[in-house]
């Protein structure tokens, strides 16, 4: 028996679906340990749309088996706080079993609180582990002044946590990158790489060793941001380096925060087409085959609809051997008709 979220006789993942899209919750008392005695009507409306759409990416992409040991890397961020709280409540309520760990990596940064986490996640009761690493210092000694840290930041700590995740046994590394990351990651390698490339929800590392899920890919950072403000968790900003003010990241974020406010169904289209992606509307050649494209023309006869057609230098014509007087058909306006329709070759849209 397939025994993940999504499980193929349906009984599981119905049970697991209709609890987290229907909004209900165990009867037991802790049924609201994860509302923190936040009454408003509007938070838990908030936290239901939430918590569907974490289990609906969790369905779609097969992100959680039974028996998962689920390290959740967890920055102090808005984001990983969000994911780490309804992972846990998704743990409650699902008919399989998983274990969720939170992990964080210390990185030495200057003015860092590094007793928030640690008392926050104990308090909680949630397990833990808190590595500290001075890369920090590394990333320092290696980019050159004015430039930002991030991405060797980046890699240093991906690195540290996807060893670690292998040495404590965990068997899905959870990642709080969110819609909006993931369309700005996108843009990102469209402007900048030359590439047409994201986050994908699912990944396997690149040395098969790790897989990522990313359980907030279909929520939108707004969302997020309402949500982590309803249950105030401590954030701690990441503006330690003093490097974000001319990220690209950042001026993209900003253009996405532009046309959400200007055109709210944007976002959502534009991840949308990230799950329909059509090859040989593109020019990839090594996802589709352009080279070998070839006619299948039938013996019909195709008449041009219209009233006239004028034909120059007609012995050339006669020479290559095409018509030199092709025949022409009534053309009839009137497309009202059911079976007279406008005909459309590759629409742009």
């Amino acid at each position: 028996m397939n025994t993940h979220l999504d499980s193929d006789d349906g009984s599981d993942n119905q049970d697991i679906i209709h609890a987290l899209t229907h909004g209900s919750t165990p009867t037991d008392d802790t049924a609201h340990e994860f509302d923190d005695g936040i009454t408003s009507a509007r938070f838990k409306k908030l936290q239901k749309k939430l918590r569907k759409e974490v289990s609906w990416a969790i369905r779609d992409f097969n992100m959680i088996e039974d028996g998962d040991v689920v390290m959740v890397c967890i920055s102090g961020g808005k984001d990983s706080f969000t994911l780490l709280d309804i992972l846990l409540f998704l743990k409650k309520i699902a008919p399989i079993n998983f274990d969720v760990v939170a992990v964080n990596l210390d990185q030495k940064q200057p003015n860092f609180p590094e007793h928030i986490l640690p008392e926050y996640l104990s308090a909680q009761g949630i397990p833990h582990y808190i590595l500290e690493k001075d890369t920090y210092s590394i990333v320092k000694s290696v980019v050159p002044e004015g430039k930002t840290y991030c991405s060797a930041c980046s890699r240093l700590r991906r690195g540290s946590l996807y060893g670690f995740a292998k040495q404590i046994g965990a068997t899905k590394i959870a990642l709080g990158h969110h819609r909006d990351d993931i369309l700005a990651t996108f843009f990102l390698n469209l402007f900048h790489g030359g590439s047409l490339k994201a986050m994908p929800p699912k990944l396997l590392s690149d040395d098969k060793q790790n897989v990522l899920i990313r359980p907030l890919a279909y929520v939108a950072e707004k969302d997020i941001i309402k949500y982590a403000n309803y249950k105030k968790f401590p954030i701690i900003p990441c503006n330690l380096c003093g490097s974000q003010e001319n990220l690209q990241r950042a001026m993209i974020n900003d253009m996405l925060r532009q046309w959400d406010d200007a055109h709210p169904k944007r976002l959502a289209s534009m991840f949308k087409a990230l799950q329909n992606v059509a090859p040989s509307q593109l020019a990839d050649r090594t996802l589709f085959d352009f080279e070998s494209l070839k006619t299948e023309r039938t013996n019909d006869e195709r008449l041009f609809e219209g009233d006239n057609i004028q034909v120059g230098v007609s012995d050339e014509l006669a020479k290559i051997g095409l018509p030199t007087n092709p025949a022409v058909q009534t053309f009839n306006p009137k497309f009202e008709q059911q079976d007279k329709k406008i005909p459309v070759i590759n629409p742009l849209l």
